[in-house]
């Protein structure tokens, strides 16, 4: 998809974001604020919500390892995100483990299975290797309320 590969059309919904706007896109995509794992300067990242969990959200890294996002949480895990009307949610990032992307993706294909016929192969290309072995995707968990 080269879409995907053209930034200023990547980054637009940053700025409605930023605008407070992200309500438009209701609760399927966030926006992630993290620090540069180099610069130590924020960085934003809008982003789909493959799942929910109790504590938070989960997200797929589309690009494998080369996901700058995902590096710059592996070195900075501490993070926040926008979504709806809520805006600069503190969180921690961990990466999940085989089984729970396993997991993660049996349900995203149960919920959207249009999106995923269409998501899988641009993936797996992207990936250069089945999807189920080579997505790494992260688990944001809310800070507790103080």
């Amino acid at each position: 998809m080269k879409l995907l590969r053209t930034r200023w059309l990547v980054r637009a919904p940053i700025w409605l974001f930023r605008a407070r706007l992200g309500v438009v896109f209701g609760s399927r995509l966030l926006m992630l604020e993290h620090v540069g794992r180099k610069s130590g300067q924020p960085r934003y990242a809008v982003l789909e919500v493959v799942d929910r969990t109790d504590t938070g959200y989960v997200l797929a890294a589309g690009f494998g390892e080369r996901t700058q996002w995902l590096r710059n949480l592996d070195a900075h895990p501490n993070a926040h995100v926008s979504i709806g009307t809520r805006t600069r949610i503190p969180v921690t990032a961990r990466r999940l483990t085989a089984e729970e992307v396993a997991a993660t993706l049996r349900r995203y294909e149960t919920r959207h299975p249009k999106a995923w016929a269409r998501l899988r192969p641009v993936f797996e290309k992207t990936l250069e290797a089945p999807i189920g072995t080579t997505l790494p995707m992260i688990a944001l968990t809310e800070a507790p309320s103080a």
